[in-house]
């Protein structure tokens, strides 16, 4: 999570002090459609490299996409603590086995 926040500090900064020609501005100046517009382009990215099994490919898309929903979350005001108790909560929470449906099981 130290590699996170620090990213995440790095938007917060470029949201309160715009840089010309940062990528970051560039989204925040472009507003939440945007940056969930990307959000959604390097979610589906991800996806397809996981599927053709390149590792390096898919190291890359998936820090593309983290970044990406750093923005978000810079941007909705979402701080990197509420994610980071929340995954802390989940990974101590036992017994979180769901319920399979039966179109589960055909994909």
């Amino acid at each position: 999570m130290d590699v996170m926040k620090a990213l995440y500090d790095v938007a917060l900064d470029r949201k309160a002090n715009p840089q010309e020609g940062s990528y970051t501005c560039y989204l925040f100046s472009k507003g939440l459609d945007k940056i969930l517009k990307k959000v959604g382009e390097e979610s589906a990215e991800t996806i397809i490299a996981a599927k053709n099994g390149v590792q390096e490919e898919t190291v890359g898309e998936i820090c593309d996409l983290l970044y990406h929903l750093i923005v978000m979350m810079a941007e909705a005001g979402i701080p990197m603590e509420a994610v980071e108790a929340e995954l802390n909560r989940r990974r101590e929470k036992i017994g979180n086995l769901k319920v399979m449906h039966v179109s589960d099981h055909e994909t």
